[in-house]
């Protein structure tokens, strides 16, 4: 812990008000910061000395639309809908750093930090996939899980679940195309194992 406490006191002398919360929480270090510093504040974590936070080895989106409606005993809700999550190593160092921003809007835009950690390209093409995460300055954004037509972002609290369109190869347009369910959506409901008499069978 003192280790880590070391390192958000370095950060804070670093960056001042480029990072709006540091936090030690069960042994994991997190700093958040904003879209409008974040290649600043990455690149200061990547080429400081002391700090030299030279992998990143995970990136992912967040969707905190039902944040407050699933755990509304939280105080600290965030006022943004979405939320970027960086996930940093410093091998020369043997520290790990959580970093998260914040974003809002139906198409919420932040940097790319692909310029800054190669690592990062693929990932943020996920979570553009996903979440409809724009990454700009990205050399290549486009899916890279779903189909190069598909509708909507699939990670979002409110995509439909149960889906209104269908998947198909079309032979005569030479690509997949979407069409409406053929078959009557129905919610599949658990069956229920009833208990009685189960202690009377034989194995």
């Amino acid at each position: 812990m003192a280790s880590n406490q070391n390192l958000l006191a370095r950060i804070n002398e670093l960056f001042g008000e480029k990072i709006t919360t540091v936090e030690v929480v069960f042994d994991e270090t997190t700093v958040v910061t904003t879209p409008q510093f974040l290649l600043e504040v990455a690149r200061g974590l990547r080429d400081t000395p002391d700090l030299r936070f030279e992998q990143l080895i995970d990136l992912c989106g967040v969707d905190y639309s039902t944040y407050a409606e699933e755990d509304p005993d939280r105080t600290a809700t965030p006022e943004k809908r979405f939320c970027v999550v960086y996930h940093l190593l410093s091998t020369a160092h043997n520290h790990r750093l959580r970093m998260k921003l914040f974003i809002d809007g139906e198409m919420p835009v932040v940097s790319s930090v692909v310029d800054i950690w190669n690592s990062a390209n693929w990932y943020e093409r996920e979570a553009f996939d996903l979440f409809g995460i724009i990454f700009e300055g990205h050399p290549d954004l486009r899916r890279l899980l779903t189909d190069y037509g598909f509708i909507g972002h699939p990670f979002r609290k409110d995509f439909p679940l149960l889906g209104h369109v269908e998947v198909r190869y079309d032979p005569d347009k030479g690509r997949v195309v979407y069409e409406p369910v053929s078959i009557e959506p129905r919610v599949l409901v658990p069956r229920v194992v009833r208990e009685e008499g189960f202690g009377d069978r034989n194995p």
